[in-house]
């Protein structure tokens, strides 16, 4: 089964909204022991602020049990939060403090560059990550959401982790982040009509930084494997241990 796609009967993968542009289910992928991701039980997603009424209420219908923010908190106090924030838990669990002005990095171009920037993210927001995945272990927490601003950079980075703890292969996994990519291009088409000084004050950033790009994936986690000696390594500096791994599969795998 590709990343995009959903097998016959199966539920559709991409839900669209009309400001919403990245918003899927992480559900069918094959995991190990023969077993899969469930359907309707995690998703991940951008701006969920910008949400219309009609909408939350599409996603209320979903069963969201739990909404995990991971913007910082000057996006949360400048843009709000989801809608029906009072009516699931809310969790506000910022990767970092501060949106950094990747376009002022050098080697902006480097096929290494957003890959070594999500490793930074890991020792800024490692705190964050590990609180993810203890909540995701815990069955009244699901089914769940977890997004930040454009569902691409941090939420590409939890749902690397997550998947490959359940056993995702690593090109499932880069195949699903590289899904953001046709989504960051309709959100950018989208600003480009609605605010189009920020559309223009953005044109001259680097074009890798809004791209999802398989291979950025795959380097990310070869050098977590690298650095750490692999996701369940990680996991553990995280704070998250082997029993915490286990609940996470069996609440998660199918």
């Amino acid at each position: 089964m590709l990343a995009g796609g959903a097998e016959a009967g199966e539920p559709r993968r991409a839900i669209p909204f009309e400001a919403v542009f990245n918003f899927r289910d992480l559900g069918g992928y094959v995991a190990d022991g023969d077993r899969r991701v469930r359907w309707r039980t995690l998703f991940r997603a951008d701006g969920l602020h910008r949400l219309t009424e009609v909408e939350t209420e599409r996603v209320r219908q979903l069963g969201i049990a739990t909404v995990i923010d991971l913007r910082t908190p000057e996006e949360l106090a400048e843009r709000g939060r989801f809608p029906a924030a009072d009516q699931v838990a809310y969790h506000h669990l910022p990767v970092f403090d501060v949106v950094p002005d990747w376009s002022t990095f050098p080697g902006v171009d480097s096929p290494d560059f957003l890959s070594e920037r999500y490793l930074e993210m890991l020792d800024s927001g490692g705190e964050a990550v590990g609180t993810v995945l203890r909540l995701l272990a815990e069955p009244s927490t699901v089914p769940a959401v977890f997004h930040c601003a454009a569902g691409k950079d941090r939420t590409g980075i939890v749902a690397s982790i997550v998947l490959g703890l359940l056993g995702v292969d690593r090109e499932t996994i880069a195949a699903d982040y590289a899904l953001s990519h046709e989504a960051m291009e309709r959100m950018e088409a989208w600003i480009a009509t609605v605010n189009p000084d920020f559309a223009a004050a953005a044109a001259g950033r680097p074009a890798a930084i809004m791209q999802a790009r398989p291979e950025t994936m795959r380097r990310f986690l070869a050098e977590i494997d690298s650095r750490y000696g692999g996701l369940r390594a990680l996991a553990a500096r995280l704070g998250v241990d082997a029993d915490i791994v286990e609940r996470l599969r069996e609440n998660l795998l199918v």
